[in-house]
């Protein structure tokens, strides 16, 4: 019986593994919890080793079951019949301490596994392998307190069974043994065999026998449904039946006799599911040896190892050990697993006497030891899942404790310590390495596990002593002692620190080498963060954040040295600690401050921006120098920045002036971009070209009987109606790209500014003022400016040309004949327009502005004659016309010498030049010059080529097709007529 075949049989169903594995992980994550979430009371036992019955069992019911077991285990292995000696009167057996001797007990117990004395403690056998001394007594040879005469008795004893139960126990096994002599306890079903003759008359009251009768019920439940040995399938009808008998006696007691029809039925399931064998025929009953209802009651037995009043190990721990091996056969139990439950309770009894015991740690520790070499062994994966439930109950115990060593020892205990983090670290080592061997899916660490549970420890403990230290420094801290909290925790910190070298590291450093080295690291990492805190949001300095900062200072070195000591023996000298102590770097502190102020002020500087531009006006009378007062304000307030900035008592202004005059660099360019983006661009302002017409011969567009006005009314097919559009009005453009230019001015004096500021810094500090500022730059202000007055010059012009003066150009120029309407009205309006700008603006970007309205002039010119749309037909005659009033157009720009300069507005005019020879060539010449160009970009035209007209240019050329098609749609020609008919078959109107 003593192969894991037996007892954890291979073929168990998947389901069942997959079932404990389940029922082990739940409560295990429960025992956690209760261990975290724990008193602190020294005396709180291990969380439970085992998964949770799912039945209602008490401790006391297992205990007194688990005594049932072992008396008829031993009974069944002796050579003699149990007697039963009735007491006296029951109200003696009650009075009587359970502690007390059986004069019953002890003459009943006369075969040798029961009659046996104590032997000479030091001549046990088990307790010099667990490294425990002889009882006081036994070595002084002094008479100990009165004890129970026999091995049995004291099992009883200390399994709490009291002398009543112990009769009504050793009776009903007489029974039992009267008509089955020589059978063996293993072939027995306990519960089964009390139930049908057991009787009321047994017990004192009837409450007492009830709660009896539901144990038993229990334990089948537990044994034969809940847990058996081999699992159930849910069609099962013997499973079916027991459930129902018993779900009946709960409700209804069940009646006792042998032959009642109800009982019966009991044991016919009872014996149907405990005879289930793995190996075929057996007489072996299956009632106890499930999973883990076995561990559960042996866990029972187990206690009788050790006193009851004491929790020492009995000085007759072998002649226990040799009744509890009894009942293996019966609950399924071998030597691996009884030496895993024996740990469990060594240790569990260490720390419920209140760890004083050191000799039961040490117990534990050599006990731990057998396991592991059984671990090794091991390839039964049921073991294992048993092997990590009792090992994760002692580790969630000491891991409580290691994980804050600072709180658990002390100078007066420190000597467990040693014991404890042994244990610690063979149990997560066998947990960790040797059961990841043997089932790679659970690997948790990869190489060096007990490294790694050291650190933990060390970086835990600190970690909580760290906290502790910080709750201590903000006490200190009082009106009287304004010392900052950091500075105070910096000195204590640095006391702690001595401490865990003196009296922690000594210990921890048999597991790990640089246990010191580890500590230090950790508190340097604990104060760098909250000196990082500390830093955060400070917009200045003060003498609390100086304090601090030198305190730090103070402990880093401190820090340092200790961690220098350290990994002198070390193989890599500490490289990878050192790596994990970054320096708190005082500079880069102040830093980061000086940057957060200026990153507060270029913040505030750009929600005022924000503000002032959507209530900024544009108004030339709110300034004598026609610009924004918001641009003014704003260049003051950069300036008062810079000052406040060179003032602040740093040594690094060369550092970090570059960073600030960036953040103003994009306020300004922020400011520029905001200004402008509301007023469009030029393609906004430039009307979209018709649809293509062909001018009707036959109209009566020249009828002199239609008045002008009459195709004045009709309004432009070019695409603006006349009138003024939404937006700005010109004076505000203009005041507008006087700010921009205003800005550009001042940015260059702001950049002069600053250089000569870092240079009387540099000078004031270390009288070496040799920086020539280029890292100062407002190099994207300055383009944006640059590109802002361009683009508000294009737009501004071509809103005035396309928008302002639509009514005299687009709507009014040559419409109804070149004679008719000519260039005077558009002059007139274009003199008043430049009257307005040369009053506003200053000069140099006033001639930006001019430039770009005679482009953007010219450029309306040529859509007149291009796209003007049906209203407008031109003849030869008409050509000489167009061109005089070109010249008064280029003239007005020119003003007599005191315009625009000569060469500025003949490249300006150069494409309406190019295009005006166009209107004196004869229509026959147009067409073949149109054809010519269409061969040179096309090839030859064909049928399916000419239908297609050819693509706007982006420039107006006489040598472009689309150019001459153009001046051919508007020329008053019955050729031209004929031609666009019949190649592009254009219409007469839109």
């Amino acid at each position: 019986m003593g192969s894991m075949a037996r007892l954890l049989p291979d073929s168990r169903s998947a389901s069942a593994s997959a079932s404990w594995t389940s029922s082990l992980s739940s409560d295990l994550a429960t025992a956690a919890a209760t261990a975290v979430t724990a008193t602190s009371s020294s005396a709180m036992p291990l969380a439970a080793p085992f998964p949770g019955l799912g039945v209602p069992l008490s401790d006391a019911d297992l205990r007194t079951t688990a005594y049932e077991v072992l008396v008829a285990a031993s009974r069944a292995t002796g050579g003699r019949p149990l007697i039963y000696i009735p007491q006296s009167a029951p109200s003696s057996a009650t009075a009587r301490s359970t502690s007390s001797t059986s004069t019953s007990t002890s003459s009943s117990s006369s075969s040798s596994g029961l009659q046996r004395s104590r032997t000479s403690t030091a001549a046990s056998k088990v307790k010099r392998s667990l490294g425990l001394s002889p009882s006081a007594s036994s070595k002084a040879g002094i008479e100990a307190p009165r004890r129970p005469e026999t091995v049995m008795e004291l099992v009883r004893v200390n399994l709490r069974v009291t002398e009543q139960a112990d009769s009504r126990i050793r009776r009903g096994l007489l029974r039992i043994a009267a008509g089955q002599l020589g059978r063996r306890a293993e072939s027995m079903i306990l519960p089964l065999e009390f139930l049908q003759r057991s009787k009321a008359s047994d017990f004192p009251d009837p409450h007492e026998y009830e709660a009896w009768q539901f144990r038993n019920l229990k334990l089948l439940e537990a044994g034969l449904l809940v847990h058996p040995l081999i699992p159930l399938s849910k069609s099962d009808i013997d499973a079916q039946t027991l459930r129902e008998i018993i779900s009946r006696a709960y409700d209804k007691s069940l009646q006792n006799g042998k032959n009642l029809e109800s009982m019966q039925e009991l044991c016919s399931a009872v014996k149907s599911l405990a005879g289930r064998s793995l190996g075929g025929s057996s007489d072996e009953c299956h009632w106890a040896d499930g999973f883990p209802f076995n561990l559960h009651i042996y866990q029972m037995l187990v206690e009788a190892c050790f006193d009851s009043e004491n929790g020492t190990v009995v000085d007759e721990i072998d002649e226990v050990m040799g009744l509890l091996k009894k009942t293996w056969v019966i609950l399924g139990i071998n030597q691996m697993l009884h030496n895993l439950c024996f740990t469990w309770a060594l240790f569990n009894h260490f720390v419920t006497s209140d760890q004083v015991d050191i000799e039961l740690l040490s117990a534990a520790e050599n006990q731990l030891n057998v396991v592991v070499k059984d671990a090794k062994n091991a390839e039964d994966p049921d073991y294992c899942d048993v092997l990590i439930s009792i090992l994760s109950s002692i580790t969630g115990w000491t891991e409580k404790r290691l994980l804050a060593y600072h709180e658990t020892f002390n100078a007066s205990n420190i000597v467990s310590m040693q014991g404890i983090v042994t244990i610690g670290v063979s149990a997560a080592k066998i947990l960790l390495e040797d059961i990841s061997q043997k089932h790679p899916g659970k690997r948790k660490q990869k190489t060096d596990v007990v490294r790694g549970k050291i650190e933990t420890y060390i970086r835990s403990s600190l970690h909580t002593a760290f906290a502790q230290r910080m709750d201590e420094a903000d006490l200190k801290r009082s009106s009287r002692n304004p010392v900052p909290v950091l500075a105070i925790l910096a000195k204590d910190i640095s006391d702690l620190a001595s401490k865990e070298k003196n009296i922690y590291s000594p210990i921890l450093k048999k597991w790990h080498p640089l246990a010191s080295g580890v500590a230090v690291t950790t508190l340097h990492s604990c104060f760098g963060n909250e000196l990082k805190q500390f830093m955060v949001g400070r917009t200045k300095f003060t003498p609390d954040t100086a304090q601090v900062l030198n305190a730090a200072d103070k402990l880093e070195k401190n820090l340092v040295n200790i961690a220098v000591e350290d990994f002198l023996d070390s193989d890599d000298g500490g490289k990878s600690l050192i790596r994990q102590m970054p320096p708190y770097e005082a500079e880069n502190a102040i830093a980061a401050l000086v940057k957060g102020w200026m990153k507060e002020r270029v913040d505030k500087l750009k929600e005022w921006v924000d503000q002032s531009l959507q209530q900024e006006t544009w108004n030339p009378k709110a300034n004598r120098q026609s610009f924004a007062p918001s641009s003014m304000e704003m260049l003051r307030m950069v300036d008062e920045i810079l000052d406040a900035f060179f003032q602040l008592p740093i040594s690094m202004h060369s550092t970090l002036v570059s960073d600030l005059t960036a953040g103003l660099d994009g306020i300004l360019q922020y400011y520029v971009s905001k200004a402008k983006a509301c007023h469009g661009t030029q393609s906004t302002a430039t009307p979209q070209l018709p649809h293509l017409t062909r001018c009707d011969v036959g109209s009566k567009l020249f009828k002199k009987k239609e008045k002008p006005h009459a195709l004045l009314n009709r309004g432009s097919q070019v695409g603006s109606s006349a009138g003024k559009s939404e937006g700005c009005d010109l004076s505000e453009l203009c005041v507008q790209i006087n700010t921009l230019h205003y800005i550009q001015t001042e940015v260059e004096n702001l950049k002069k500014k600053a250089k000569k500021c870092l240079r009387n810094s540099e000078l004031s500090q270390d009288g070496n003022g040799t920086t020539d500022g280029m890292n100062i730059r407002f190099e994207l202000s300055q383009a944006s400016c640059q590109d802002g007055i361009r683009q508000l010059c294009d737009a501004t012009a071509h809103k005035v040309v396309f928008s302002y003066l639509s009514h005299v150009l687009l709507d009014m120029l040559y419409v109804g004949g070149a004679a008719s309407n000519r260039v005077e009205p558009l002059l007139r309006e274009l003199h008043s327009t430049l009257g307005v700008i040369s009053g506003i603006m200053r000069n140099e970007p006033r001639d930006h502005l001019i430039t770009a309205l005679m482009k953007a002039s010219f450029d309306g010119f040529l859509l007149v004659l291009l796209a003007g749309g049906p209203t407008r037909a031109f003849t030869l005659q008409d050509a000489q016309i167009i061109e005089n009033d070109f010249r008064a157009l280029r003239g007005l720009y020119l003003a007599n010498g005191d315009g625009l300069p000569h060469e500025l507005v003949d490249k300006a005019s150069s494409e309406v030049k190019s295009v005006l020879p166009l209107l004196r060539t004869d229509t026959e010449s147009l067409i073949q010059r149109f054809k010519q160009a269409i061969t040179e970009r096309q090839g030859s035209p064909t049928k399916s080529s000419f239908p297609k007209p050819p693509r706007v240019p982006a420039q107006w050329s006489a040598n472009d097709p689309n150019t001459i098609l153009r001046v051919l749609c508007y020329r008053y020609d019955e050729a031209a007529t004929k031609f666009l008919k019949k190649t592009y078959k254009f219409p007469k109107k839109l």
